[in-house]
């Protein structure tokens, strides 16, 4: 058994992996660290794991932990671990933006490696500290990586995806309370969000010359998930482009190319990625579906910590709910 600690443990991702690490057979939560709410009851913040645990948040962290978990804000990680020195066998999976640049990807003498498994599964399963990819990142990618490791994603790609309001965050803001929210749909942050740059960087290690990502992000009137579509010029086939798909992910279990059109409901409560692939006159698009809080976050933080540890890739995050 390793010994695990989250940091920043109230929110929708801390919540997401308590759930997760507690129903894991290799694990065992040793601490979860919160500054506003040490003393009190875990269940105080995540009511739904009421009887499943009787953790509390604390103000205290232990530096010999196996791996530590950072669910803070974006900026928070690398004020917390210029602040917190854990020991030189602690990994460390930070799952905010902080590290995930390689502009950024080292603190300290401290190197994070870019946590998507289907890109850097190799680097993963060697490495102490892990830079967790964004929601929107993760779904993205998993679209357009085989494209482009073939050379063949066209000059221009316009993307366009939805997400759930938990996407927002746990604290209330104008736009993700239940009253704007609901029966409501906008966009935001029109070509310029900044999960651009991790993508851009993931697809370029591949091909260099790869040309604009025109992403529209829009804000759905439904909690969690995200649907992604992504249309660019393909010369080829349908057949050809699915068969390109499905050589690229022959050893990712959590991504599966779907025969037919996909939705939410398909991979909502599970870490599951689902691709769709449909052909227009020279044109492909690529439909993918992740839940933002699970492959998009916290399933994907542990899948990457069963790679760190050499678990089975998929201990612990395999079942999901029913569909409906």
């Amino acid at each position: 058994m390793i010994r695990a600690g989250i940091i920043g443990g109230s929110g929708y991702t801390g919540g997401e992996l308590i759930r997760i690490l507690l129903n894991h057979p290799q694990v065992t939560i040793d601490f979860v660290f919160s500054t506003t709410k040490a003393g009190k009851s875990v269940t105080i913040a995540h009511p739904d794991l009421l009887g499943q645990t009787s953790l509390e948040f604390t103000g205290k962290i232990d530096s010999t932990i196996d791996v530590v978990f950072l669910c803070l804000g974006h900026g928070n990680s690398t004020k917390f671990l210029s602040e917190n020195i854990f020991s030189d066998n602690t990994r460390v999976i930070d799952l905010s933006n902080d590290f995930r640049l390689q502009k950024d990807a080292t603190l300290n003498g401290k190197n994070f490696v870019y946590g998507l498994p289907e890109l850097h599964k190799k680097k993963i399963q060697e490495a102490i500290h892990i830079a967790n990819p964004g929601c929107f990142a993760t779904a993205i990618q998993l679209a357009l990586l085989p494209l482009a490791k073939a050379k063949k994603l066209g000059k221009n790609v316009h993307i366009n995806a939805v997400t759930g309001s938990t996407g927002a965050g746990v604290s209330p803001s104008p736009t993700s309370h239940f009253s704007w929210r609901n029966n409501n749909i906008s966009w935001y942050k029109p070509f310029t969000h900044q999960h651009l740059g991790e993508i851009m960087e993931s697809l370029r290690s591949f091909d260099a010359n790869i040309g604009e990502l025109f992403f529209i992000p829009n804000r759905g009137n439904f909690t969690r998930g995200i649907l992604a579509t992504a249309y660019t010029q393909f010369k080829g086939s349908e057949e050809d482009a699915v068969a390109l798909f499905e050589d690229y992910y022959l050893d990712a279990p959590f991504t599966n190319i779907c025969e037919t059109p996909i939705h939410l409901k398909q991979v909502v409560n599970s870490n599951q990625c689902h691709i769709h692939l449909h052909k227009h006159d020279d044109t492909l698009l690529i439909t993918s579906a992740i839940d933002n809080l699970l492959k998009g976050a916290s399933g994907q933080a542990v899948q990457n910590m069963n790679l760190l540890f050499g678990f089975n890739e998929e201990e612990g995050i395999k079942l999901k709910a029913g569909v409906f």
